[in-house]
């Protein structure tokens, strides 16, 4: 018994901990009753960890989508007729990643990004929660990619100095292996004026470092070896495959400049974003309770644990939601309600196992055999709804998949849930029932 009452403790501790992290940040305290009259709010404390250059700083807070928090949507469409067929991909996902960066450089919280190709157009979806006016923003998403090469200063003269090398001078960039290591690089190819310019910057820097810029941002900054002519060049490094090829999309974002242009931009409002919050939870605590009284009427006392199991299940998953942090819109609300019946689902299965394994054998023994052979229906049930969640998430980026955020948001909640659930159903239920639930042959039920 000493082992079901260890593991009891460590998921009240487990409980305990998630259930200060769904804590709201304020908790209203009003006590109005007779000489007593206590108003008040308590705080829900975040971490905030400071030692010399060692900083640790984690906020709990639900982090909302566009349909909840409000913003804006803007849809820019890219320019791409001057550019090879062969190339318009490369471009517009370096003009994508492009506008990742800048986004992220504005100070917008949870931005989404995404690509769109139909009827020969491409275009850019951007979605800004929380952001009201959006100028500052269009124009910052708006510019071209800049992509300058630039020299740097020396220890007594540091800084660094743009050239007048820049991303028009550049062709492409492409992934490459080194035929001596095979480690991949970078393979450079400039234009006619490019390789002249290159090949004079080259020279007078030899040994020095050669920054390469992207919107005035760093993205490199290889050692010049030698005197490069021909108009081509390799950044080779201590490289994995996927910073090779993240460092030539961005290249390629500034050597293929594509201008894009304002088609759309529509304001989500703040009150509807509260409204959905609102009967989003309505339609939980009605959904849950109906899940709740369901396992009672018929579970009787198993049914109770069961529902302790569900409510653990419930605390953990919302603070799994602060901690990650997922970004929750309607779509992710509805994958949560979903993962709460499915919550109960290897309960139902386990003590139905249960109901006929205590006819014929001793009540420990059929608890114990009936959580082992549920678990195989459990988990293959478990397993193809994770594969579909897995499809929805689309986590490679598959151009044959669906690539919107709220499906991938509803993806993400409900597979979250069915890992969690199988977590509560399993692990908890069963030490649960070890303890508080006696022979219920002597009981009479």
């Amino acid at each position: 018994m000493s082992s079901p009452l260890k593991k009891l403790l460590l998921i009240f501790l487990l409980t305990l901990a998630a259930g200060y992290v769904s804590l709201p940040k304020e908790i209203p305290l009003n006590i109005n009753y007779g000489p007593v009259n206590i108003e008040k709010k308590i705080k829900r404390h975040d971490i905030n960890i400071s030692y010399k250059d060692f900083q640790i700083r984690k906020e709990f807070d639900l982090k909302f989508g566009l349909d909840l928090a409000g913003g804006s949507h803007l849809v820019f469409e890219a320019d791409t007729s001057k550019i090879e067929d062969e190339r318009k991909e490369i471009a517009v996902e370096g003009l994508k990643n492009a506008i990742e960066r800048r986004v992220n450089l504005f100070g917008i919280s949870e931005p989404n990004v995404q690509t769109s190709s139909y009827a020969g157009k491409d275009r850019i979806i951007v979605e800004l929660p929380g952001i009201r006016d959006t100028k500052q923003a269009v124009d910052l998403i708006g510019q071209t990619a800049q992509l300058v090469f630039a020299e740097v200063g020396t220890e007594e003269e540091p800084g660094i100095y743009p050239t007048d090398l820049t991303g028009a001078d550049l062709k492409r960039a492409d992934v490459a292996f080194d035929q001596t290591t095979g480690k991949p690089m970078v393979a450079l190819e400039f234009t006619a004026s490019g390789s002249e310019k290159f090949s004079r910057l080259t020279a007078e820097n030899i040994g020095m470092p050669l920054a390469i810029l992207l919107d005035t941002e760093v993205i490199s900054a290889p050692i010049v070896q030698d005197q490069i002519t021909g108009g081509s060049a390799q950044i080779t490094g201590d490289f994995t495959i996927d910073e090779v090829k993240k460092l030539a999309v961005q290249l390629n974002a500034g050597a293929l400049p594509v201008p894009v242009e304002l088609v759309e931009q529509r304001t989500v409002g703040a009150t509807l974003g509260a409204e959905s919050i609102e009967k989003s939870v309505k339609a939980g605590i009605v959904g849950i309770s109906m899940v709740l009284l369901f396992m009672v009427l018929s579970y009787g006392r198993l049914g109770i644990v069961a529902d302790v199991a569900l409510i653990i299940f419930g605390i953990l998953t919302l603070a799994c939601y602060k901690l990650i942090p997922v970004v929750l819109t309607l779509p992710g609300i509805a994958g949560f309600l979903l993962s709460v019946g499915m919550a109960v689902d290897s309960n139902i299965l386990i003590f139905e196992r249960f109901k006929e394994e205590k006819i014929k054998r001793p009540y420990k023994d059929a608890l114990e055999v009936s959580f082992g052979r549920a678990w195989d229906s459990i988990r293959d049930a478990n397993i193809a709804t994770l594969t579909t969640a897995f499809v929805l998430a689309n986590p490679l980026d598959w151009n044959f998949l669906h690539t919107s955020g709220p499906v991938r948001g509803f993806a993400i909640t409900l597979s979250l849930g069915v890992i969690l659930s199988l977590f509560t159903g399993i692990y908890v239920t069963r030490n649960l029932l070890r303890v508080f639930i006696k022979d219920t042959k002597k009981k009479g039920k």
